[in-house]
């Protein structure tokens, strides 16, 4: 205790921040990089106008209010008042859209990563570059801006993404850690910048709109893991801390996107190593040792906070329909007069599914809260079928939701895996999803058909990994994938679950019903916009 406190009024501390799809997380770590406390702010997104999008006032209230929430523990706790930190870390949702004019205003609402409105874009960019661009990537929805004459793009001065957002807005600093930008345009792993060739290629693809601007004046600054990304200004103290106690002067990591925080919670930045992070979305990270053999649809490219390469199979759908049904069970209890406790609840329904047939006997779900690049659905439709000879029990149902979450992955995956016959040694899981011991692990072994490591730290996911990013750029002297091994992750315990072939055959049976069902889910979507 007595170290603890010495560490925080010394500022030998880290603090990392996570912008997650329907919460705002803060873990501040010891001088040890043990978590000393957790703040949490929940929100959520809106659909406005056809657009999921968050406000500016939600994201500095969630900020706020989450900070405030980490502040109040740690005096309650240690009686401590937080008024300085060694460094802090900021992380979001990954890419998406925020474009900002010269009053530093934001044109239009931000644009996350869950719209799938510029398909167009997309393939124009893909072909034009030869390089898989993603719809949620930011060049995407700029090109699909300029495709859609909307009067805003020339006025753009700075675009960034919610995580390089709110760091600018604490530091003053324009920049990106290098995994984020990946995520706005295609990163060179040489240089650890833009590709200047594709940035010189789409300058000339717009020359004819006579923007004041060219893409490389409008983007971050590139950074890698390590390199100081400014301080915290007098104004950022207060945007963050409003009871004024915060000290300016706080040193900043560069601002990562959750994929590459994910990462490294997991220690998954080496050559052949991956995760695969769960929650609102999922999505999993392998580490490339060369070049895919050709551009996939399915497959983007993007780099490791230290600028290396790495395949990312991105799903928009993985846990906000299970969460939903889960909920329905909670208002069923709580009819009877039973005060349920939500973590119980999860845990009882995720082990009740280890009881169920391996293929779930007929049983078959879509979890697509909004469209799905990987299936090629443009919007979605939440949708469970059964059969009428299925075996419509809890047990056969929890696992089919959970099926569900990891169906879309699984053929990105197998694209990665058995058609570029990618090598990876090791797996590991992080997010919600794993947060029952040993269920969504499991499951998600039999889905890629190799064994899942989940670390303690898991469910901690990004937050704990930008925290290790801030702590990485205090005083480093190592490489960050041998400050992973040999500080952060020396002693760190963990669990690894082989596939049994009986899961791997019964996810196999379940993935063909899965795929010639996909027509149903498409018919969904087409009635439901009819009413």
């Amino acid at each position: 205790m007595e170290t603890i406190i010495s560490a925080m009024k010394q500022g030998r501390t880290s603090l990392g921040i996570e912008f997650g799809s329907t919460r705002i997380k803060a873990v501040l770590l010891g001088e040890n990089l043990e978590i000393i406390e957790i703040g949490i702010f929940d929100w959520e997104n809106q659909l406005e106008k056809g657009i999921w999008t968050y406000r500016l006032e939600d994201v500095w209230e969630g900020l706020q209010g989450c900070y405030a929430d980490l502040a109040a523990k740690v005096k309650e706790k240690y009686g401590v008042a937080l008024t300085t930190i060694g460094s802090i870390g900021i992380s979001g949702m990954m890419h998406g859209y925020m474009a900002f004019d010269k009053h530093d205003q934001i044109l239009v609402p931000f644009r996350t990563w869950r719209n799938t409105m510029t398909e167009e874009a997309s393939k124009e960019l893909t072909d034009l570059l030869g390089y898989q661009i993603p719809q949620r990537w930011s060049i995407a929805h700029l090109y699909q801006a300029i495709l859609n004459n909307e009067e805003h793009v020339g006025e753009i001065v700075t675009l960034t993404t919610l995580a390089g957002y709110v760091h600018w807005m604490l530091t003053g600093e324009k920049v990106l850690g290098v995994g984020e930008a990946s995520g706005m345009f295609p990163i060179d792993c040489n240089t650890k910048d833009y590709y200047e060739q594709m940035i010189q290629t789409f300058d000339a693809k717009i020359s004819s709109n006579n923007y004041a601007w060219k893409i490389r004046d409008i983007l971050p600054k590139v950074l890698v893991a390590g390199e100081k990304a400014g301080s915290l200004t007098s104004k950022g103290a207060i945007l963050l801390d409003r009871s004024g106690a915060l000290q300016e002067g706080i040193l900043f990591s560069p601002p990562e996107g959750d994929a590459g925080t994910g990462m490294v919670a997991t220690n998954s930045i080496r050559v052949r190593s991956g995760n695969v992070s769960a929650g609102t979305s999922v999505f999993a990270m392998i580490v490339l040792e060369k070049e895919l053999k050709k551009v996939y649809s399915e497959i983007d490219l993007v780099t490791t906070p230290e600028g290396n390469l790495v395949g990312m199979v991105h799903c928009n759908n993985c846990t906000s329909d299970l969460n939903a049904w889960v909920n329905l069970f909670k208002e069923f209890a709580e009819s009877f007069g039973m005060n349920v406790d939500m973590n119980q609840l999860f845990s009882v329904l995720y082990q009740k599914s280890l009881e169920a047939d391996p293929a779930c006997n007929g049983l078959l779900n879509y979890n697509y809260f909004s469209g799905e690049h990987i299936t090629g659905l443009d919007s979605g439709r939440p949708l469970f079928v059964r059969s009428a000879s299925a075996d419509f029990n809890l047990a056969n149902f929890m696992r089919t939701q959970i099926y569900s979450s990891l169906a879309s992955l699984k053929i990105g995956l197998d694209i990665l895996l058995k058609e570029e016959q990618v090598s990876v040694d090791t797996i590991l899981g992080h997010g919600g999803f794993f947060k029952t011991k040993g269920v969504g692990q499991k499951m998600l072994a039999a889905a890629i058909e190799a064994p899942v490591s989940v670390m303690d730290s898991a469910s901690e996911g990004g937050a704990y990994g930008s925290a290790i990013l801030a702590a990485y750029a205090q005083n480093h002297g190592r490489s960050l994938s041998e400050y992973l091994d040999q500080v952060v992750f020396a002693n760190q315990k963990s669990e690894t679950l082989e596939p049994s072939q009986r899961d791997v055959d019964g996810f196999a049976e379940f993935m063909k019903r899965y795929q010639k069902g996909i027509e149903i889910e498409k018919a969904a979507t087409i009635y439901f916009e009819e009413q």
